[in-house]
């Protein structure tokens, strides 16, 4: 079964452009599959085990969003062997997902995002750079694997224009506000390097998601905010602030970079308490 997996792999990387980690992550789960089944010809794997295999899933206790993202990755290994012509019968059909709850998403109100992003000193170059971070990311959206992926020449400092290489390695051109370039400006001025990286380490070069989340959490201790906040919170915030203040949801869809609609619509849910206030405030007989 391994060569076929190898088959799926490349077909990922090359023609679906799937992100390093999202390969990884689907060639972990069909090692496990393999390991289950014994590495029986794909020929001859039948419905029945899927059933054993999802049985001792449950054994496990994973969480429904890690068995769901398993049983994925089986159903997309399977189509491409039958539409390849490996297989005859795809035997995955039947699979079923787990139903998944909604989570709605964490958020920073208004003033609690200016007080974060304002808690850099900024007499320091990294002060300057972590002020820039936290204005890019509330400003634009994207997320923390987008931000750190940017470059110098990605910023167009004059149409306040980001370009940004999203999930499949598909572009988009982002928005930016004024004190987001400002703050770039500001730390860009500041540092010692002529990298091509937009935001830089100590040790000059490229900053890392983990390092970002480290950031934040430094800033949040200066702060009165009790929350975690990670990279992706300053995302929601941004995505549930446009929608409160009357942006519609597809503009939101485009800013996010969601391939579907529905992805985006978990912040809906958020701006219903909104409307209530509004309604318990404005009708008469609320």
């Amino acid at each position: 079964m391994n060569r076929y997996i190898d088959k799926f792999i490349d077909y990922l990387e090359i023609e679906k452009n799937y992100s390093p980690h999202t390969i990884l992550n689907y060639r972990i789960d069909l090692d496990e599959f393999i390991k289950f089944s014994e590495d029986i010809p794909v020929q001859r794997v039948m419905y029945i085990h899927f059933r054993k295999y999802l049985a001792q899933l449950r054994t496990k206790h994973l969480k429904p969003r890690s068995l769901a993202r398993k049983l994925s990755s089986l159903r997309s290994f399977f189509k491409f062997l039958h539409r390849e012509g490996f297989i005859t019968d795809n035997p995955a059909l039947l699979l079923v997902t787990p139903k998944l709850d909604k989570i709605l998403p964490k958020f920073l109100t208004e003033d609690e995002m200016i007080q974060l992003i304002e808690s850099p000193r900024l007499p320091k170059s990294a002060d300057r750079r972590d002020r820039a971070i936290m204005e890019t990311l509330y400003s634009t959206g994207i997320r923390v694997s987008e931000l750190v992926g940017l470059d110098v020449m990605d910023v167009d400092f004059i149409g306040n224009i980001v370009k940004v290489k999203g999930k499949g390695r598909k572009e988009r051109l982002v928005p930016i506000g004024e004190p987001a370039v400002d703050a770039m400006r500001d730390y860009l001025d500041q540092r010692k390097s002529s990298g091509r990286a937009l935001f830089l380490n100590k040790n000059k070069t490229r900053l890392t998601a983990r390092s970002v989340g480290n950031i934040l959490k430094k800033h949040i201790l200066t702060t009165s905010l009790r929350m975690n906040v990670s990279p992706h919170v300053l995302r929601h915030s941004f995505a549930t602030h446009l929608l409160n203040r009357g942006a519609d949801l597809r503009s939101v869809q485009e800013l996010l970079g969601h391939v579907n609609l529905s992805t985006t619509q978990i912040y809906t849910h958020v701006t219903t308490e909104r409307l209530k206030n509004i309604y318990d405030k404005a009708h008469p007989r609320a």
